[in-house]
Order: structure tokens, then sequence, then C-alpha cells
């Protein structure tokens, strides 16, 4: 069953990809604008990175934010014109950057490891991981990556914010294109954690929490979103 909601969050995307690069490019979609895409670009240049691994790149603009600042970023997304996107705007005069189809699958399997083994100080991924157990098993994959003293760094929904009428446990839910354009359609599933579920599938990777950000919408006084930086543990 989890492989079935999985597999609905890859067809979703691939159906998405053209309004979901509209709705980023022409800044519709608010608490992107007003909180979280800061707060990720915020979090990421405290850890000075100077190697990049955005895994879930989607159209490539958080790569091409850190590229502007002279970071050499990699991107890695399953959705090839999301790829495409996201190669064709990279800015010539960001730094050198390169981007690649790969399924989470395919990462855990080691798509990443010959060509990019201990290679980067910092992976980030952004509202990329609403998966289950591709998600863990990708995961366990990006300690190998890693520099030595590199950061792994999480932006994903806040686990409060999205459970106020539900209860407050692990599981799949179905997911909604409430303030998108109408051009969206069939929303993807999604997979829920609390805080602590977080915490430990960071452990189950080998990974250790080093710090945790809760991001204020300015709109509501509430968490617009979840951070999380973890490291290799021990």
């Amino acid at each position: 069953m989890s492989g079935d909601f999985d597999d609905r969050i890859i067809a979703s995307w691939h159906t998405n990809a053209a309004p979901w690069v509209r709705a980023v490019r022409y800044h519709e979609i608010a608490s992107r604008v007003g909180v979280t895409n800061e707060a990720i670009v915020s979090t990421l240049r405290l850890l000075r990175p100077t190697h990049l691994l955005d895994i879930g790149c989607g159209e490539g603009w958080l790569c091409h934010a850190m590229a502007g600042d002279g970071v050499s970023c990699v991107g890695v997304d399953v959705v090839p014109a999301l790829i495409d996107e996201a190669q064709a705007g990279h800015p010539a005069d960001g730094g050198p950057g390169a981007y690649a189809v790969h399924s989470y699958e395919a990462i855990a399997e080691g798509a990443l490891y010959e060509r990019y083994a201990g290679a980067f100080n910092v992976v980030v991924s952004n509202f990329a991981l609403i998966g289950e157990a591709p998600v863990a098993a990708m995961l366990s994959a990006v300690p190998a990556l890693m520099a030595p003293g590199g950061h792994l760094v999480i932006q994903t929904l806040h686990p409060l914010m999205a459970s106020l009428d539900v209860p407050y446990v692990d599981g799949w839910r179905e997911g909604s294109w409430a303030g998108f354009s109408r051009d969206f359609a069939d929303a993807p599933p999604w997979y829920f954690r609390t805080i602590s579920s977080w915490v430990t599938l960071l452990a189950s990777a080998g990974l250790a929490l080093r710090a945790l950000d809760e991001p204020i919408s300015p709109d509501t006084g509430r968490p617009a979103s979840l951070i999380l930086v973890a490291a290799r543990a021990g």
C-alpha cells in the first residue's frame, strides 16, 4: 500500500511540472515568498556551503540562489521536465551547476556515490521529502555523499500546523492544491511525520540532529515550516 502512495507522488509531479514552474516563477506561493524561501537560504548561508547537493531540486530555484553566492551546486529530481528547467535557468555567472534525473530509490542504490562520494559539505532537501519508504532509504545514502563536517538541511511542513484537526501520529494523508491555481490537478498524497519521528528517521540514516528552527509566518504568528539541520552521527 505504501508503494502505491509513493507512486502517486511521482505521477502527480509529472502531471504538475508545468504549473509548478509557473507558480514559482511568478511568485504565486505566498508562504514561500513571505517566509520559507528566505528561511532556507538563510540557514544554508550560515553553514557556508562550497559544494551543495539539492535533493528534489524541482525547477532549481534554490540551486540558482546559492550559485549566485558562488556555491558549486548539483541538483537532482525525478521529473525530467523540472530538471530541464533547472538546467536552462542556471545563472551563467553563478559558479558551476549540474542537474540530473534520479529517483530516491536510485540514490539509495548508489547512483550518486561513484561520482560524488564525500563531495558535499551541505546537502539540502526543501519541501521534497513527502514520501515514506523511498525517503528513508535515500536518507541512508546521504552520509556517504557528505564531506567531513558536512550537514544535511531539511525544510518541511511543520507537523504541528499540519495536524491541527487530526491526530498527531505518523501516517499517509491526502494532499491538496488549495491556494494554487486551477492548472494543478491530482494532488499528491504525503506521509506525515511527527517531530520525534523526523529525529528518529535521521538517526536510522546515521545522522544526528544538530539544530532545529521553526520559521514564523508574520501573517499568522504560527510556524510556517520546520527546518532540521543534521550531521553524521558519532
